[in-house]
């Protein structure tokens, strides 16, 4: 099973394919642009990100991996990127015996 969220929406660990890049409102400069340094960031639509790290006031800027490369961006520019990110199933191996933790 999969979410389709914000990139911006992430938290820490969190795994996914870009769907989409840029938004769906009308198209404004900023936006465009916006959209422009993305794509040649890297954030295209298949691209793979996780995200790595979060800065600690407002948990912005985020840092994250993108196929092979790691990238900062803020949160408002994070907005602009639609994710499917992965669900990780719960595992018996995440539930360890209280004698094999000791």
């Amino acid at each position: 099973m999969s979410d389709i969220l914000k990139l911006s929406q992430a938290r820490r660990g969190d795994r996914g394919v870009i769907v989409q890049v840029g938004g769906h409102g009308p198209a404004d400069e900023h936006g465009l642009e916006l959209e422009r340094r993305l794509l040649e960031l890297g954030f295209v639509e298949g691209a793979r990100v996780e995200l790595l790290h979060e800065g600690l006031f407002g948990r912005d800027p985020i840092a994250m991996k993108v196929d092979d490369m790691r990238v900062a961006l803020r949160r408002h520019e994070a907005a602009s990127l639609t994710v499917r990110f992965e669900t990780v199933a719960v595992t018996e191996a995440a539930f360890l015996p209280e004698e094999a933790a000791a």
